[in-house]
């Protein structure tokens, strides 16, 4: 984990779908489903501003 935390202790600068805790964590951080967040991670990585950068693409598409 970096030194870069939140107050309960999530890591912000990697996007982590292991564990059920970071799956929700970073879910209401981006405001999207597990199933999104999954397939997000899966096509761009684990850098939150991809990720997040990813999902706007798809929203603007209408594919969520």
């Amino acid at each position: 984990m970096s030194d870069y935390t939140t107050a309960t202790g999530h890591d912000v600068t990697t996007v982590q779908i292991a564990e059920g805790n970071q799956v929700r964590y970073w879910c209401h951080s981006l405001g999207c489903t597990e199933a999104q967040l999954r397939e997000s991670v899966h096509a761009v990585g684990t850098a939150p501003e991809r990720v997040r950068a990813f999902l706007a693409t798809l929203s603007e598409r209408g594919v969520f």
